[in-house]
């Protein structure tokens, strides 16, 4: 949240008397957020700058709140809403938790939501992963998903960020020969998501101690964090493997642009709150 206000709404609002500031003026600042494609952070910041107005009210620093006047003033976030944590004390409560995380005897599971945490696949992708898929080399090390598991069916990179190599070699010795994540119960079978989601609930993330998150929501708060972090909209999508209309643009980003998200998913591996 503070990372919120400092870089997008202090800039444009922090110098005004808090009195004097109208609607028009605070959907400018909001409308830039919408701007370069954070429908979700534009929306969390006019509640947030809600919040500050109704302070300001209770506190008689301000007559009313101009955020009430622009309900229904947002684009929509678009699909289907998927559980997950987007506060940053939330986040690091989560991620927290994962690492404390011992499971009934299935320790692959804590692995598991780490990785997705800091990758953020589709949680598809991640239950069959392969070592075959994995490389581990020091400065360059990916995951290689192909085609035939990707729901794109064109492949995906993922860069490894250091904090996920060395969380890959301690894996390696407790994983099966062939799958990084293989179920206990069923032989020859990798985890389930059912399994992943349980383990969060276990940890509190049901909605009843701690906001609700389930395992595909990794890539809202992927999405929302690097967004809020600044970095590129176009490399955040590359990053989770959205679909680009132009094909050709989309192999050159994919065999052009490792560099800039290896960058950003060592970011994704530092995310605030932690």
């Amino acid at each position: 949240m503070r990372q919120l206000f400092v870089r997008d709404l202090y800039p444009r609002l922090a110098a005004r008397p808090i009195a004097e500031i109208e609607a028009p003026e605070l959907l400018q600042v909001i409308h830039k957020i919408e701007a370069r494609g954070a429908l979700d952070t534009a929306h969390r910041a006019l509640q947030n700058a809600g919040a500050v107005f109704r302070y300001a009210v209770a506190t008689q620093r301000a007559k009313r709140d101009p955020s009430q006047d622009l309900k229904g003033a947002l684009q929509p976030v678009k699909g289907e809403h998927i559980a997950a944590v987007i506060d940053p004390t939330e986040l690091g409560e989560l991620l927290r938790a994962i690492d404390s995380y011992q499971g009934n005897g299935q320790s692959v599971v804590g692995y598991a939501l780490k990785m997705l945490a800091y990758t953020f696949p589709r949680p598809a992708e991640l239950r069959f992963a392969c070592w075959s898929e994995i490389d581990l080399k020091a400065e360059n090390a990916v995951w290689r998903l192909p085609a035939k598991r990707t729901r794109m069916k064109d492949g995906h990179v993922i860069p490894l960020a250091p904090q996920m190599v060395e969380l890959l070699k301690e894996l390696r010795p407790i994983s099966g020969k062939q799958m990084l994540f293989p179920s206990t119960r069923h032989g020859g079978r990798p985890i389930s998501d059912g399994t992943l989601s349980a383990a969060l609930s276990a940890m509190g993330f049901d909605g009843k101690t701690h906001a609700k998150h389930v395992a595909r929501g990794f890539r809202a708060t992927a999405s929302t964090f690097l967004n809020e972090l600044g970095y590129a909209p176009d490399l955040i999508e590359l990053s989770l493997a959205h679909k680009e209309r132009k094909q050709i643009r989309a192999a050159y980003n994919r065999a052009q642009r490792l560099a800039e998200r290896r960058v950003l998913m060592h970011g994704g591996a530092t995310a605030p709150g932690r």
